[in-house]
């Protein structure tokens, strides 16, 4: 656990820790908005859904681009683009135009997805590989959380919305000057045939007595590669499990002020500090991930989170009018839960694909999860004034039941192996 790797883990796990924030603060903002900028069902679910459209379209060709061109510039370029945006987003005078803007603040945060957990798998060792990435996990909901925290402060000021929404410029500023100098993926560069180079910064970095892995050998990016046989099964498995844990998540961070309203939990700002705390205890959830990945294996922890996570939601579907230490018991239960399929969402995208096409389908698989999670989102606000908070529980129910169903069909057992072994594609690891 060297300087550099800290470094590598802490600032690239700023794209999570960013999506988390951006896509949690408008469900602050929709509700501090005023008169402002009317806004009926329809265009709550537009800037409800903006970004994550976005991220669609960034993750599955920001992935790609990754591949070909490297991940450190990717790395940088993004991160400019984000801080402008979210600038911008505090200068609309109409609806239109702010769902332009988190629409193309999605794609921006969408391409940093594959460059971050790439950066970090490439550069971890394989004891550290699934810690690594409970980090980004966790630096997800650390931004949700922020989040919470900064349209608490600013809820009531006069024209909180907008500074809330500009508000994420500073987390990209941070990031972007440490991220600065962080030296290009020694993988990456083997990937393209460009050994020497990356001989000389893993010299540079990690020190003279560090050798590159022998089984890293050149190979061309080629999208057909991730989309057929055993490659294109891997990503609608990864994609699968991850609509399925994050479907409910979403519609927790979307709208959690108007859910936990629903279930009586409070108003105002006693609706944020519900969220916090909720919020925490996702982030709490994937400490535990981290160590039981290595302690009991991927493959039993993913199916024991979604059976759990599936009753806890069915409790509150089935008793909606329930005490609140029940109904936010339940919540908690959930979330610390998630923490499983959570981290394993970031860690076997980039233990099961090779290094010339692990941002692609790294891409792929979350843009393939985002589709389901788009929908859901834009229709949550009708489904739950048509049928009520009890029915919505219990279709979050059904979502983490399906992940649970196709974790036991599929997945693998990767604890173990090096990066070579699991993105073979004769690895089984069951």
């Amino acid at each position: 656990m060297t300087p550099l790797l800290r470094r590598v883990i802490v600032f690239s796990s700023g794209g999570p820790f960013l999506e988390g924030y951006v896509l949690s603060i408008i469900g602050v903002a929709l509700g501090a908005m005023g008169t402002d900028l009317v806004l009926d069902a329809h265009w709550k679910g537009l800037l409800g859904v903006a970004a994550l459209v976005g991220l669609f379209l960034g993750a599955s060709v920001g992935g790609w681009v990754t591949d070909l061109i490297g991940r450190r510039k990717m790395f940088v370029i993004d991160l400019v683009v984000i801080a402008v945006l979210s600038v911008a987003c505090a200068l609309v005078d109409s609806p239109a135009a702010l769902v332009a803007l988190r629409f193309l603040i999605g794609v921006a945060v969408g391409a940093d997805y594959p460059i971050a957990t790439s950066m970090i798998a490439e550069f971890s060792p394989r004891k550290y590989r699934a810690a690594a990435m409970g980090i980004i996990a966790a630096a997800w909901y650390l931004g949700a959380n922020v989040a919470a925290l900064v349209g608490f402060a600013l809820i009531d000021a006069r024209w909180g919305w907008r500074w809330m929404l500009a508000s994420s410029a500073i987390p990209c500023l941070v990031i972007l000057a440490g991220r600065w100098n962080i030296p290009e993926s020694p993988r990456w560069l083997v990937s393209k045939g460009r050994g020497d180079e990356a001989q000389r910064i893993v010299h540079e970095t990690l020190g003279a007595n560090v050798r590159l892995p022998q089984d890293e050998q050149a190979a061309p990016t080629t999208v057909m590669k991730v989309l057929r046989g055993v490659y294109l099964q891997r990503v609608l498995f990864i994609g699968v499990i991850w609509l399925c844990q994050a479907i409910p998540m979403f519609a927790l961070y979307t709208y959690g002020p108007q859910i936990i309203s629903a279930v009586g939990l409070g108003e105002g700002r006693r609706v944020l500090l519900g969220e916090l705390l909720i919020g925490t205890f996702f982030m709490l959830g994937t400490l535990p991930a981290m160590y039981l990945c290595e302690k009991i294996g991927r493959r039993p922890l993913i199916i024991s989170c979604f059976a759990g996570m599936t009753a806890a939601l069915a409790l509150i579907g089935f008793l909606p009018g329930a005490g609140i230490g029940l109904i936010m018991g339940c919540f908690i239960a959930y979330a610390v839960l998630s923490g499983g399929p959570g981290n394993l969402e970031w860690l076997y995208p980039n233990e099961l694909f090779p290094t010339e096409i692990r941002a692609t389908a790294m891409g792929f698989a979350m843009a393939f999860s985002r589709i389901g999670t788009v929908v859901s989102i834009y229709v949550l606000p009708a489904f739950t004034a048509e049928h009520g908070i009890g029915m919505t529980m219990l279709a979050g129910a059904a979502i983490s039941a399906l992940g649970m169903i196709v974790s036991i069909i599929w997945a693998p057992e990767t604890r173990g192996y090096t990066l070579a072994q699991t993105g073979s594609p004769d690895f089984r690891g069951r």
